[in-house]
């Protein structure tokens, strides 16, 4: 009776540690799986990526279709974006770029509104394993691990190449080429590289000479409002209008033609974006040439972000490509114009 019985007891302990081995397997199966995202539903989440997108503001057509263009690429890609207009102004971008950062997200694209003072908030970033992603405006940080990569264009280039237009245009003229130079946003990497640029190809021209330089703030109210200024002191002398941008070149030229005299005619004017604003003045024969500035890099910055969370090596700079425009292509171009 008692052997019988021990058999019993050893085969009801035989059955019940099969069955918790039967389950211990079906756990780590299912639930493993889980948790370290190989299941096939967790494999698609898991490269679903949520990006935190600051940008500068929308102050110009240029600036509307580059966020368009990110805001369009990131949603394309499956990926989650939380985004935030700083309206021009450094404090709000900070804030923006804290709040990302105790959201968690993993990466942050940012187009910085003036170059410095983003140190601190970025360290944070970095403290918190989050990578940072600069997109067309670059920051004067001397640690640069404190961000991946920077797409953008090369303002420095793009002010060459306004100037290497202008002189060749006005090679044959006798005497001074005076200009006035409407400034993008004090402190801002367009702004100082566009400066920088013209003004490195005109020194060796010394009768091209810049008679007035203020900022618009890359705005078309302020461009007109300080080409007006302008006018109303030195009129009569202004030969050429360098604008940062095409907005600002568009504002001044309302200003120019209430002023009385004609813009692209008594006043080159060149400005820098190449918007559909500017082939439109072009078109009418108000507007000379604009240095293109190529806002549609949504897509591109996506596969980099992509490309660093997949542990692949990206440059420290990647350029996008850009061309410039005339007066005598820009009515045959715009309807082709994106932005």
């Amino acid at each position: 009776m008692m052997k019988k019985l021990f058999k019993r007891k050893t085969v009801l302990f035989l059955m019940m540690s099969l069955m918790l081995l039967l389950a211990a397997c079906s756990s780590s199966g299912t639930g493993g799986q889980t948790g370290s995202g190989t299941s096939s539903g967790d494999s698609e989440s898991s490269n679903k990526l949520v990006i935190g997108f600051s940008q500068v503001g929308a102050e110009s057509e240029w600036r509307t279709a580059n966020t368009k263009s990110m805001q369009e690429a990131i949603k394309a890609a499956g990926h989650e974006l939380k985004f935030s207009d700083a309206q021009q102004k450094q404090e709000n971008q900070i804030k923006a770029i804290r709040s990302f950062i105790a959201q968690k997200v993993d990466a942050i694209v940012f187009s910085p509104v003036v170059e410095t003072g983003f140190e601190t908030v970025l360290q944070e970033a970095k403290d918190a394993g989050i990578p940072v992603f600069l997109a067309d405006r670059s920051v004067d940080i001397e640690d640069d691990s404190l961000w991946v990569t920077f797409l953008g264009s090369d303002f420095v280039e793009e002010g060459r190449k306004a100037a290497n237009w202008l002189v060749e245009e006005t090679k044959d003229e006798e005497g001074d080429v005076n200009i006035v130079e409407l400034q993008g946003t004090v402190g801002s990497a367009p702004a100082i590289d566009r400066k920088e640029g013209f003004e490195e190809v005109i020194k060796d021209h010394p009768n091209h000479k810049i008679i007035k330089s203020q900022t618009g703030d890359f705005t078309r109210a302020k461009g007109k409002e300080v080409m007006e200024a302008f006018l109303k002191s030195d009129g009569d002398n202004i030969d050429v209008l360098y604008a940062h941008n095409d907005d600002m070149a568009i504002g001044a030229i309302q200003a120019i033609e209430e002023y009385g005299l004609k813009p692209g005619e008594d006043i080159k004017i060149i400005g820098v974006d190449a918007v559909k604003g500017a082939f439109e003045a072009m078109a009418a024969g108000k507007m000379n040439v604009t240095v293109e500035c190529n806002p549609l890099f949504g897509p591109q910055m996506v596969d980099l972000i992509e490309a660093h969370i997949a542990g692949e090596e990206i440059s420290k700079r990647v350029a996008v490509e850009e061309s410039m425009y005339t007066m005598d292509q820009a009515e045959e171009l715009l309807p082709t114009r994106e932005y």
